[in-house]
């Protein structure tokens, strides 16, 4: 789902975009939903990670860090869901995680999402540092 606010001479409008899972999409325009298909659009594979927004909280300024680490995505790795900003690295190589345990916490359109274990395991890499700027479909961290 993805929130914009925008103008169209002068006037302010704000629309919500959400992805049925029939490949079109759901768009809310202040507050009217109309059912949109795009041509040429597919429908995206549903999500390997589950991102649930976090508690809103003021982002503590964090240096700016390398890009992160290009990574071969094994089927243990967790991938950005979209473009965002690490805002915090919750766990650390080794450590032992559940299925649906908060790994990293990314900021993504002004809303801070966390970014959950699919299964449990132990930590095998992370590939990304607070501070980090990470594009959709960047490796973030492994759990094997």
């Amino acid at each position: 789902m993805q929130d914009f606010k925008f103008k169209i001479d002068g006037a302010e409008y704000t629309a919500n975009v959400e992805e049925k899972e029939d490949g079109k999409l759901q768009v809310t325009v202040n507050g009217k939903a109309y059912e949109v298909e795009v041509p040429g659009h597919v429908a995206a594979a549903p999500k390997v990670q589950h991102i649930k927004p976090a508690a809103p909280a003021a982002v503590a300024a964090a240096p700016v860090a390398a890009a992160p680490k290009k990574a071969a995505a094994g089927a243990g790795a967790i991938q950005a869901p979209l473009p965002g900003t690490i805002t915090s690295i919750e766990v650390k190589e080794g450590d032992q995680v559940k299925a649906g345990q908060t790994v990293i916490v990314m900021e993504a359109m002004k809303m801070a999402n966390n970014i959950t274990a699919e299964s449990d395991g132990t930590v095998k890499a992370i590939f990304v540092q607070q501070g980090a700027q990470v594009q959709s479909g960047d490796a973030l961290i492994e759990i094997g």
